[in-house]
């Protein structure tokens, strides 16, 4: 996990205060209310943790179709008990909801929803706005590339990506390949590979989305959907 995290942040910049940001909101909605979370597309768990971490009166539900992450998941959160539920489940299937039994105080994401096609993702919001409670906040700390519309910053955002590569390999953290490797050799999460290999085979890479386009689908498919309904949710970002 702790090697996970600073490769993470070696392709991700200030990847710690994406993780802030989510905590503050929480922490403004929630600070004396027993609150359930759903972290989609968990991964190993890192947001999760952060979470269980600082409120103790929380739980979470960790949702991911990779097996090998959610191993390690669940060998490094045995510490938060019946707190974290961890749940094996393809954001890409219509039922992935269906895992999720408590009434839902936030929904929150990071770094993950990008790997999904703009379709999908407009489906995946609709299927948070049902789970949410009507005072809910859906909270995506996702990493997002500027376009053509913008090519200087796009090139300055990518110059600043490289150079936080740079200093990061410098200090030991691993590249993304080596992480891997080392975890395909690891006795009890390497024997995933395959399965792994054969849950995302013949998936398309993903077409690369503006903040803008996230944040018309997001009050699309929870903030105006719910004003319809007379039962309006809070929607909130995160974004770099």
């Amino acid at each position: 996990m702790r090697q996970w995290d600073d490769q993470q942040a070696a392709y991700i910049a200030d990847r710690e205060k994406r993780f802030d940001a989510i905590l503050d909101v929480l922490e403004l909605q929630y600070a004396h209310t027993p609150f359930t979370v759903v972290d989609v597309a968990c991964g190993p768990g890192s947001l999760s943790a952060r979470i269980l971490e600082k409120f103790k009166h929380a739980s979470v539900v960790g949702i991911d179709y990779d097996p090998m992450l959610l191993e390690v998941a669940r060998q490094s959160s045995t510490r938060f008990g019946d707190r974290l539920q961890l749940v094996d489940a393809d954001l890409l299937s219509t039922d992935w909801p269906t895992s999720v039994t408590a009434p839902v105080q936030a929904i929150v994401s990071t770094t993950a929803l990008h790997w999904l096609q703009p379709q999908q993702l407009v489906e995946v919001y609709r299927q948070c706005r049902e789970l949410l409670s009507p005072d809910g906040v859906l909270l995506n700390g996702d990493h997002f590339r500027f376009d053509s519309r913008f090519p200087v910053i796009g090139r300055w955002a990518k110059a600043h990506d490289e150079q936080t590569q740079r200093s990061a390999f410098a200090a030991g953290a691993p590249e993304w390949d080596s992480w891997w490797d080392e975890l395909r050799a690891t006795p009890g999460i390497g024997p995933l590979t395959d399965e792994r290999e054969r849950r995302f085979a013949g998936r398309d890479a993903t077409a690369p989305t503006a903040v803008d386009f996230q944040l018309a689908r997001s009050r699309k498919q929870v903030f105006e959907s719910r004003e319809r309904s007379g039962n309006c949710s809070t929607t909130t970002w995160s974004t770099a």
